[in-house]
């Protein structure tokens, strides 16, 4: 799928008549389109039908639902609660939409880009009301938006709309809701949309035939700790039997609470469990034994086998397939339930010439040495563990000294440094940092890049005055002759040597005393008027590189070309072509070639792929195919030097991808 946009998913829905059809409701952010996929074989090929109204699935609220439901009794009839645009409907299974005109919600409409809104959280179908081929006439539908209202019923198959009365108080929010066989409706509270953020919360329980409500919110103790509830399935083989999730339970620890006796006893299922993270040992966070989870808004029973449930983290989705009813003696055991699944934001990779593989930054999860890329790595980075790792440098002639930046919780910069190609690191103490402001004068994210010498020996940081190490962070020099914040990039042979850009110039200034100082060279070849754009996060890609294995070897990705110099940046040649280069990266020459061949993210016309150049960028061929397009969501590119044409790139939701030539 080209449409990145698309791999944001706000619900899914099963056809409850027919086990091959399966709708998505697919739009990750309100800013890009939004479509309806369906699926009548099992998910093997999708029809795609674009919509008007736009989703947010990885936007605040992900977690309410589900918003996409499917008459049981007249299958055409499929129903969307929209976040900005009211309750939706499709007759024709989810070919062409219209708002439910009748519905008293018509939506807060598209938001600004800084928030969003929940919109209807929910539409729940009562089989119970209706016959094969006619319309359900019962439905449920949930509004997480501020109000006084939020659950509203239809008797009529959606002609007209009824408040239901007695609801809870105004302030709690409807996330989830089912209805059970005997017309019990659960439905779980919070005070928030989630993920963060969630302060209060209760799970209630609708006697739909006379409208009677009774609370029956779960605690381990009164007074309930601070957070919600959002996670919710019933089990279908055993009547009465539910299971709910906490949201933002911090300081209590969320847990899964299970009730036999539709909810009048509940029992938490965290103290019984056991989770084993081998498949994916990252999942452990460097510690001991990986934690039971947070942010848990899904969680559901297999219809056809009780004793198979799973439920989704912040981290992980998990699943066990053994009975609840555990002992201490004989704990629940969890294993997640993800193979061949990535939801991941790659920041940075590294290939070095020896060692392992490969070397991430993630988003969220820190980043991982690569010694087997068919196997999840047994650890992530520790002492310390990042947040975010946004850059990643090796030294060119000792690659196994690797340096990594990144930050923490807070925007608290970060960094560390190895001496054994990332397999262990040393907290680097940075010098003194200072947050940058734009011109709107709003803070941003804090600059911790550390770049590293071809020898390995000497270390720079880029802070507000650039400065320098020798003696690995136990004294720092400040760099002469920079601006604030350059960012210089190490020759990967001469260790006296480094290379900074000055954007607004269109300058190139080099240091040939180890980075102690720099000096503007009078350049030949380059534009006189700036021809890159300064990134504005420390994760995105860098446009000037120094090729591996040769020195004074440079090269400038510009926004139409790549100029490319062979004596440290004094002359550069122009390499103009169709392709709009992003990214570089450099890999093993062809057996026939003596220079590395190029990697690119790039765009020819409006196809953005990935592409491979043999000539040192005088021609350039696709690579990834229509097969592979990972809804061109690439973010960063790095390239084998020792196998020649393998490629590895860092996905923004779709992990770490790698790709050589066929045979």
């Amino acid at each position: 799928m080209s449409e990145g946009n698309y791999f944001g998913v706000e619900s899914v829905a099963p056809d409850p008549r027919n086990a091959e059809v399966v709708y998505a409701a697919a739009g990750m952010y309100s800013s890009g389109p939004a479509a309806i996929l369906r699926s009548d074989n099992r998910g093997e090929s999708w029809n795609l039908f674009p919509v008007p109204f736009r989703m947010g699935g990885n936007e605040d609220g992900r977690g309410l639902g589900e918003r996409l439901a499917v008459d049981p009794h007249d299958t055409d009839i499929v129903y969307f609660g929209s976040r900005h645009d009211g309750l939706q409907r499709s007759g024709d299974r989810g070919r062409t939409w219209s708002r439910v005109a009748t519905f008293p919600v018509a939506g807060l409409g598209t938001p600004n880009p800084h928030h969003t809104h929940a919109g209807i959280s929910f539409v729940v179908f009562d089989p119970r009301t209706g016959a094969g081929g006619t319309p359900t006439k019962t439905l449920f539908v949930g509004v997480a938006d501020g109000g006084q209202h939020h659950l509203f019923r239809s008797i009529d198959a959606g002609a007209s709309w009824q408040m239901v009365p007695g609801e809870p108080r105004a302030d709690l929010l409807p996330v989830r809701a089912q209805l059970d066989a005997y017309g019990m409706l659960y439905l779980t509270y919070s005070n928030g949309i989630g993920p963060n953020g969630v302060t209060d919360g209760a799970v209630f329980k609708l006697d739909t035939s006379i409208l009677s409500w009774q609370d029956i919110t779960p605690s381990s103790a009164l007074p309930k700790p601070p957070g919600g509830f959002m996670g919710l399935t019933l089990d279908v083989q055993r009547p009465n039997t539910l299971v709910v999730a906490t949201v933002d339970w911090w300081m209590d620890r969320d847990t899964l609470w299970r009730s036999t006796d539709a909810g009048q006893h509940w029992l938490s299922l965290r103290p019984l469990s056991k989770i084993d993270a081998s498949a994916s040992p990252f999942l452990r966070w460097g510690e001991a034994h990986a934690k039971f989870g947070w942010w848990m808004a899904g969680v559901a029973i297999d219809p056809f086998n009780s004793n198979h449930i799973a439920y989704t983290t912040g981290a992980t989705v998990y699943a066990s397939d053994q009975p609840l009813q555990a002992s201490g003696a004989r704990p629940i055991l969890w294993q997640p339930w993800v193979k061949g699944i990535e939801e991941t934001a790659i920041l940075a990779l590294v290939s070095p010439p020896s060692g392992p593989a490969l070397l991430s930054g993630f988003g969220d999860i820190g980043g991982f040495v690569h010694e087997d890329l068919r196997a999840s790595p047994p650890t992530m980075f520790t002492n310390p563990v990042f947040d975010n790792t946004n850059t990643l440098d090796f030294a060119g002639r000792a690659p196994n000294i690797v340096v990594r930046s990144g930050r923490v919780r807070g925007n608290l910069a970060m960094a560390a440094w190895s001496q054994d190609f990332g397999r262990s690191w040393t907290p680097l103490q940075l010098p003194a940092l200072t947050e940058r402001t734009d011109p709107g004068n709003r803070r941003r994210e804090i600059e911790a890049v550390v770049t590293v010498t071809a020898d390995g020996l000497t270390f720079i940081a880029t802070t507000r005055v650039p400065a320098l190490t020798r003696d690995r962070g136990r004294s720092w020099i400040a760099v002469r002759g920079l601006q604030d914040f350059a960012r210089p990039v190490a020759d990967r042979v001469d260790a006296r040597r480094f290379y900074v850009l000055d954007f607004e110039q269109s300058r190139i200034a080099v240091s040939d005393d180890g980075g102690q100082s720099f000096a503007v060279l009078r350049s030949s070849g380059l534009p006189a008027h700036p021809c890159a754009e300064q990134p504005t996060r420390a994760e995105d890609a860098w446009p000037l590189l120094a090729t591996p294995g040769r020195a004074q070897d440079v090269w400038l990705v510009c926004r139409r070309g790549l100029y490319h110099s062979v004596d440290g940046g004094h002359s550069f040649t122009e390499r103009r072509g169709d392709l709009v280069v992003t990214a570089l990266a450099f890999g093993k020459a062809k057996a026939d070639g003596d220079y590395p061949t190029l990697f690119a993210i790039g765009t020819r016309g409006d196809l953005k792929a990935i592409w491979r150049s043999d000539d040192a960028g005088a021609s350039w061929l696709r690579i990834n195919d229509a097969a592979h397009e990972y809804g061109r969501r690439f973010r960063v590119i790095s390239a084998d030097q020792r196998v020649f044409g393998r490629v590895y790139v860092g996905t923004d939701g779709r992990g770490v991808l790698y790709g050589e030539p066929s045979p």
